[in-house]
C-alpha cells in the first residue's frame, strides 16, 4: 500500500524550526513560529488558567466522555465571548472542538454536507492551513484579493469587486481580526460594506476568529463578526482558545453557527454533531474545562482579561517600536504600516532572496513570505534588528 505514496511536501515553518535549532550562533533570532512569546522568549501559562487547572485537579471526579458537543457550559460561554451578551441566542449553536483548526474542519465538512457544489472564497493571502482544510473537506476554493504588499493595507475595492462575482450560496472566509499572515484588518465601515454585500448576494460568511483580544481588545476584535451577524441570516465561525487563553497544546476551540431561525439552527447543529462523531467522536476536556472555570468566575475572568490586555499592549508597543526603528535605520516610511496593523503577525515585504540573506548573514529566521512574529521581537534590540533588515534590502 505505502509504495504508492509520494513524499509529502515539506512544511516551510517546520523546516525553519529545524534550521533554527541547528544554527550554532548565539545571537540567532526566531521570528517564525506562530506562538506568543513573553519578554523572556517563553510561552507562559496564564495565571487564571493555572488556577483553573488547580481547581479542576482538586474537584474533577471522573474522566468519562463529555458527549458529542463537549462541555455545554463552555459552549454557551464561547457564544457570549464571540457574539456578545446581546446576541440572538435562539439562533446560535456551538460545539467544542480540538482547537480552532478542529472547528474549521468541522464547519468545512458541514458546508460540504449542506452544499457540496458551493465555492468557498478565501483571502489572498491567508493562513496556509485554510486551503488544505477546505480541500480535505472536498470543497472548491477560490481566492479574492486582500492584501497590498506595497502599502501594507487591505485591497478593499478589489476585494469587493471580486466578491461581487461570487454566486448566491457561495461561502466567504474572513478573518475576524488580526489577519494572519498580514496583520491588515478591515475597518468598521468596511465590515459594514462587506456585510451588506453578503446579505444582498446571498453569500454566507465563514469567520475564522483565532486571535480575539490580541488586536484592539476582546469586544472590538469581535465587532466585525457581530456586524455580519446583524446583517446575514446564516453565519459560521471558528473560534480558538489557543492564543487568548494560551492553551496551545491542549487544543480548545468552538465551532459556532447562526441559523435563520431556531429550528434550522437545531437541524444544522444535529448534522454538525453527527460529523464530529465521524472525526474525533468526543472532544478533549482539559483546556475547555479550564476556560469554562475562568469565564464562570468573576475574579478569574477579570485576571485573565488583565493579563490578556497586557499581552495585547506589549505587542502594540513592539509594533510601534519596530516601525520607529526601521524608520530611523532606513530613513524612510516604508515600514510604518507595521505600527498600524494588529495581531501577532505582519509581513516585512521582503523578497524570498532577501529573507534567505537575512537568515544566512544575520541569523534572523522569518517565514519565506517575510511574515514575522511580532511577539518574538527583541524589545531591547529593535534598532539592531532594524539595521539587519535594512542591510538586505
Amino acid at each position: 500500500m505505502f509504495e504508492t505514496l509520494q513524499p509529502a511536501a515539506p512544511d516551510g515553518i517546520l523546516m525553519l524550526m529545524s534550521l533554527y535549532r541547528d544554527d550554532p550562533r548565539t545571537d540567532k533570532l526566531d521570528l517564525g513560529v506562530g506562538v506568543y512569546k513573553d519578554v523572556d522568549g517563553k510561552t507562559p501559562v496564564m495565571r487564571a488558567v493555572r488556577e483553573a487547572e488547580r481547581r479542576l485537579h482538586k474537584t474533577q471526579a471522573s474522566k468519562s466522555y463529555l458527549g458529542l458537543a463537549g462541555d455545554v457550559v463552555f459552549n454557551e460561554l464561547m457564544i457570549g465571548l464571540v457574539f456578545g451578551e446581546k446576541a440572538e441566542r435562539p439562533r446560535l449553536r456551538a460545539a467544542q472542538t480540538p482547537g480552532g483548526t478542529g472547528a474549521l474542519r468541522l464547519l468545512a465538512d458541514l458546508i460540504a454536507a449542506s452544499r457540496p457544489d458551493t465555492t468557498v472564497w478565501v483571502p489572498d493571502p491567508t493562513w496556509p492551513n485554510h486551503m488544505p482544510i477546505l480541500r480535505a473537506a472536498g470543497l472548491t476554493a477560490r481566492t479574492y484579493p486582500y492584501f497590498d504588499s506595497t502599502t501594507g493595507s487591505v485591497r478593499f475595492d478589489a476585494m469587493i469587486e471580486a466578491l461581487k462575482g461570487a454566486a448566491p450560496g457561495d461561502v466567504v472566509l474572513l478573518h475576524g481580526c488580526c489577519h494572519n499572515p498580514t496583520g491588515a484588518d478591515l475597518s468598521a465601515a468596511q465590515w459594514e460594506t462587506v456585510a451588506a454585500l453578503l446579505a444582498e448576494r446571498g453569500l454566507t460568511p465563514f469567520v475564522d476568529i483565532a486571535y480575539q483580544g490580541f488586536g484592539d481588545g476582546l469586544e472590538k476584535d469581535a465587532a466585525g463578526l457581530r456586524i455580519l451577524a446583524a446583517h446575514v441570516p446564516e453565519l459560521l465561525a471558528a473560534a480558538s482558545c489557543s492564543k487568548n487563553f494560551s492553551v496551545y497544546r491542549d487544543r480548545a476551540g468552538a465551532a459556532l453557527l447562526l441559523g435563520r431561525n431556531a429550528a434550522e439552527a437545531d437541524t444544522a447543529y444535529g448534522q454538525l454533531l453527527g460529523l464530529a462523531r465521524g472525526i474525533w467522536s468526543m472532544p478533549p476536556d482539559h483546556a475547555a474545562a479550564c476556560v469554562r472555570i475562568v469565564l464562570e468566575d468573576d475574579d478569574l475572568r477579570a485576571d485573565w482579561k488583565a493579563e490578556l490586555e497586557a499581552v495585547r499592549l506589549r505587542m502594540l508597543s513592539l509594533r510601534e517600536g519596530f516601525a520607529e526603528a526601521l524608520r530611523r535605520q532606513s530613513n524612510s516610511d516604508r515600514f510604518d504600516f507595521i505600527a498600524r496593523q494588529r495581531g501577532m503577525f505582519s509581513r516585512l515585504g521582503l523578497t524570498g532572496e532577501q529573507v534567505s540573506r537575512l537568515r544566512a548573514k544575520h541569523g534572523v529566521y522569518i517565514v519565506g513570505d517575510s511574515r514575522f512574529n511580532v511577539a518574538g521581537l527583541p524589545g531591547d534590540r529593535l534598532d539592531a534588528l532594524a539595521t539587519k533588515v535594512v542591510s538586505v534590502l
